[in-house]
């Protein structure tokens, strides 16, 4: 299983890293980003009710429980949003580079480290979950990537420094989700909060950086065309859950399912 951990982990990372050379180098990134940005809001929207609050529901047994840890993730995840922001705003910095670039990079490095605890969450439940947390984080971070590589390079930075740092940064989520892997595997601590968190940070990163981009398009098309995108997302990552978590039943026996759970509980 850790093998898979890191693997995913790795794959999705260079997916998006790989996109957003290719994307940033036509010249339609921005474009291209816009529309990916909402089919990934409903692979988060999809990953978080779908799969991971009825998993961490079913672990806990206390839905008041779960639904306060989702809260609690969403809140949290606000605040720290909301901190790095502050710190872009007051930061002076004396160096050469644009005083967003190294903001960029630690907000950059800081989603990356939760999106491996993500990772390691889902592959703690089963094989199937972690797949899909990988999807949905996949999804999720091409149209950040192509962003990132778009200012930094608008900012001055060169290609080769681009790549360079955006790959150092995209192995703090292999790193994360290897060690909270490790931690959670090897110990009797319940992973039902953990998911639920989790959870909470996919719908906040959904509801409030992703979908009132849409609202805000000026043309009526347009809001049509993302409208129906996420849609789309939400019903393909929905039915992918699914069709995944029957597989694992069916192939690995309720056992081995139920085992998976305890390690929840």
């Amino acid at each position: 299983m850790l093998l898979q951990v890191i693997i995913c982990s790795l794959a999705g990372g260079l997916f998006s890293l790989i996109g957003g050379i290719i994307l940033t180098l036509t010249g339609r990134a921005r474009s291209f980003a816009s529309y990916t940005t909402a089919f990934a809001a409903g692979a988060l929207i999809a990953a978080a009710f779908v799969d991971m609050l009825p998993e961490a529901l079913e672990g806990s047994g206390d839905p008041q429980q779960t639904l306060l840890f989702a809260m609690g993730g969403l809140v949290f995840f606000f605040l720290l949003e909301g901190a790095v922001n502050w710190f872009h705003k007051h930061s002076h910095h004396e160096s050469k580079l644009h005083p967003v670039v190294p903001m960029i990079v630690l907000g950059d490095t800081i989603h990356n480290f939760i999106d491996g605890i993500a990772i390691a969450a889902g592959f703690l439940i089963d094989p199937a979950s972690g797949v899909i947390v990988t999807l949905a984080v996949a999804a999720h971070e091409l149209p950040q990537e192509i962003g990132d590589f778009a200012i930094m390079l608008d900012k001055g930075v060169k290609r080769r420094k681009v790549i360079l740092i955006n790959i150092l940064s995209s192995l703090v989520t292999t790193a994360a989700a290897v060690i909270f892997f490790l931690l959670g595997e090897h110990s009797d601590i319940s992973l039902a909060p953990l998911v639920a968190i989790v959870a909470g940070f996919f719908i906040y990163i959904a509801a409030t950086d992703i979908i009132p981009t849409i609202h805000g398009e000026k043309s009526k098309k347009n809001i049509w065309k993302k409208s129906l995108l996420l849609l789309v997302g939400v019903l393909v990552v929905s039915f992918v859950i699914i069709q995944l978590h029957g597989v694992i039943d069916k192939y690995s026996g309720h056992d081995e399912h139920e085992h998976t759970h305890s390690l929840v509980e």
